[in-house]
């Protein structure tokens, strides 16, 4: 990762061969930016790294996430899936990734034309608490604008990261806490700087993000 995208980092939380951290650079867009990155320190150094997957969360999606983990609402879920039963289903899930128009913009399509699909799955754990699970690969952008994954079980990038629910609490309050400095520190300098009148629509909410292409840490590590 270069520089200027590490001092974004936030936390990183690590597991066996691979981690997530969380960033700041997209705050401006209304999302908060969680890297997944997986590695094999037995490959040569700047060859270590082996998958990486970026995850974009709107922000009052994110808060609503908060929410449910400070309230115990997480947790009460976690261990009613653990005492019961019938198969586990996904705490949480997001869909996101790029469309194929975005994509051929940036000359970067893919060799089959299809959207970058990126998802996230929080599931409860058997031997912890929690995984999260990133994966990405093939997609198709629907008539709404939502990238839906069309990978099936075999994802191009798939990464899990298993973590303790109070491992989980660390790496979302912070980066909470983070946001709503961001926030108040955006709002203090509208206050001392008023901007001109907008003669421009804003962009709209569901804007994509810029696509991450940095390894997820510098190249010395990997």
């Amino acid at each position: 990762m270069s520089e200027e995208r590490n001092q974004y980092q936030i936390t990183r939380k690590d597991a066996k061969n691979c981690f997530v951290e969380s960033l700041s650079d997209a705050f401006g867009i209304g999302k908060v930016h969680f890297n997944f990155a997986s590695y094999d320190l037995n490959k040569p150094a700047g060859q270590r790294q082996t998958g990486m997957v970026s995850i974009y969360i709107d922000a009052d999606e994110f808060l609503e996430l908060c929410r449910k983990l400070t309230c115990g609402e997480l947790r009460y879920m976690v261990q009613s899936q653990k005492s019961a039963a019938s198969p586990k289903t996904a705490l949480y899930q997001s869909l996101g990734g790029t469309s194929a128009e975005k994509l051929k913009a940036q000359n970067r399509s893919r060799s089959d034309g299809k959207s970058l699909s990126r998802t996230l799955q929080i599931l409860t754990g058997n031997k912890t608490d929690l995984l999260l699970v990133a994966d990405s690969g093939p997609g198709e952008t629907t008539e709404k604008g939502l990238i839906v994954p069309k990978f099936g079980n075999k994802p191009e990038n798939h990464i899990t990261v298993s973590m303790s629910l109070d491992v989980f609490g660390e790496l979302l309050l912070i980066t909470k806490t983070h946001y709503e400095a961001w926030l108040s520190a955006w709002y203090a300098q509208r206050i001392s700087n008023p901007p001109p009148v907008q003669q421009t629509p804003p962009k709209p909410k569901n804007s994509e993000p810029p696509e991450a292409s940095a390894p997820a840490v510098p190249n010395e590590f990997f």
